[in-house]
């Protein structure tokens, strides 16, 4: 559907001013008839109007002289006035058309040269939380859903591209670039969906990291045989955070603060690259703690072996992601 937001402001004035004159002939025009003719209120309304849209039924007529002049005047300024009123407001829809289809095409173009990047399938309740979690870290990304209400309710962001179509197609995944993101998300409303789209990202990209939604619990295991990298079951990690919140509501609170962000501490994962100058180096020879301020929790190993709360004698590998 269209809408006026990319109308010229020059183009919403005249809009304006064409729907005031209307409103302003019509109103002028009931008064005259009914001061002329003696018409009801809704005849010289149905009488200004037949005549300003050059309907003329003829059903009513003035009978009076000066009944007769002043539909005369009615009739060429009315019509006048409709034909410019018709005139803007096609002139607006047409002006926003090419707005639209300009912004689509540039927008597509610009699809091409993504790079890793990443994709959200599906704009719904979890969706939208990725979305906005990707907004605060200014990371580029493609959402896919078939919605448009839902895509209406993503706040929009210089890094965001849109595409209204099904995620369970693979034309649309390779519109969105697949083959060149970094990572993909699904998180449509059926597992059998999940599913489907994470056997079609993994098939056309192999490195990518793919995290799905599972509806349900037993389609965790499914999940991970299409190919999914991680798999989150919201209701399970939902019904874990309730029990952690009434059993031990103390950590409940510590761990929402930081999910939150409440607190003046945030977690990253940082890759050890190959020309690092801590690369086979024991955590209690570095500097990391004292002069980085960084407290580091876990390593991970290139082979997804975890070290959590390494010890001074830990050493840093070329690979830690």
């Amino acid at each position: 559907m269209s809408t006026f937001k990319h109308v010229s402001p020059q183009i919403k004035r005249n809009l304006f001013y064409a729907v005031s004159a209307i409103i302003s002939t019509i109103a002028v025009g009931t008064i005259g008839i009914r001061y002329f003719e003696g018409f009801s209120w809704l005849d010289s309304i149905y009488f200004t109007t037949a005549t300003v849209t050059t309907v003329g039924y003829g059903d009513i007529v003035p009978v009076s002289q000066a009944g007769r002049r002043f539909a005369t005047f009615l009739m060429l300024s009315g019509v006048g006035t409709v034909l410019y009123a018709l005139t803007i407001l096609a002139q607006a829809f047409i002006q926003a058309e090419i707005f639209d289809a300009l912004g689509i095409r540039r927008r597509t173009k610009e699809m091409k040269n993504l790079k890793d990047h990443y994709i959200i399938c599906g704009a719904g309740r979890v969706g939208r939380r990725i979305i906005r979690s990707l907004q605060k870290e200014n990371i580029p990304y493609v959402v896919i859903e078939l919605d448009k209400q839902k895509i209406e309710r993503i706040e929009p962001s210089d890094n965001q591209y849109v595409l209204l179509a099904d995620a369970t197609l693979e034309r649309n995944l390779r519109q969105a670039g697949v083959e060149r993101a970094k990572g993909l998300a699904t998180c449509l409303a059926t597992d059998a969906s999940n599913i489907y789209v994470v056997l079609t990202a993994r098939d056309l990209n192999e490195n990518m990291h793919i995290v799905s939604r599972a509806v349900e619990e037993q389609a965790e295991p499914k999940l991970i045989r299409a190919g999914a990298s991680r798999v989150i079951a919201p209701t399970i990690i939902g019904s874990l955070s309730m029990a952690r919140a009434l059993i031990k509501p103390a950590i409940a609170d510590f761990m929402e603060s930081i999910v939150a962000e409440n607190l003046d501490l945030a977690f990253e994962q940082i890759p050890i690259g190959k020309n690092s100058i801590y690369i086979d180096t024991k955590l209690k020879d570095t500097n990391i703690s004292k002069d980085l301020n960084i407290l580091i929790v876990a390593i991970r190993r290139k082979d997804g072996e975890m070290i959590f709360n390494p010890g001074g004698e830990s050493k840093i590998l070329r690979v830690i992601c």
